[in-house]
């Protein structure tokens, strides 16, 4: 038998399985990329009423509301509509562009960000659930 190193986790034993087996990577990711979009678009809103002369109920319109749809979207990922609705949101910030120039870089990193939460935690989820099947063959 052979000693434990301090700082080594024990093995689990074969009958084991840990508990939060249901977290979503997927969600997780794409949560955070609309918080962080949140952040950039209400943001935008000072930058639309002093740079770009939008008119200040139109800046608080667009800018904090996009801001607002985001954080209530994260909010919302169990859904699958909601990932949908993620799509349209950065279809929504690219077209921000047309009124501030540096939106069509920043959405377009944003929506590239979105895309590969959502590819990628799709991936994860997909790998995990082949990988907890296959555990739970292995030990009834």
């Amino acid at each position: 038998m052979t000693e434990a190193a301090p700082g080594d986790a024990p093995e689990p034993a074969p009958g084991d399985v840990p508990t939060n087996t249901e977290r979503s990577p997927r969600r997780g990711m794409a949560a955070a990329v609309l918080s962080l979009e949140a952040i950039t678009l209400g943001l935008t809103t000072p930058v639309m009423i002093t740079i770009a002369d939008v008119d200040t109920s139109l800046a608080l319109s667009v800018g904090l509301g996009l801001a607002v749809v985001c954080l209530l979207l994260a909010g919302m990922l169990r859904a699958e509509w909601a990932y949908l609705a993620g799509y349209v949101v950065q279809v929504a910030a690219v077209a921000l562009g047309f009124v501030l120039p540096v939106m069509f870089v920043l959405g377009a990193i944003f929506a590239a960000l979105w895309t590969a939460a959502d590819l990628l935690g799709r991936k994860i989820e997909r790998e995990r659930a082949a990988a907890w099947a296959a555990y739970r063959r292995e030990n009834p």
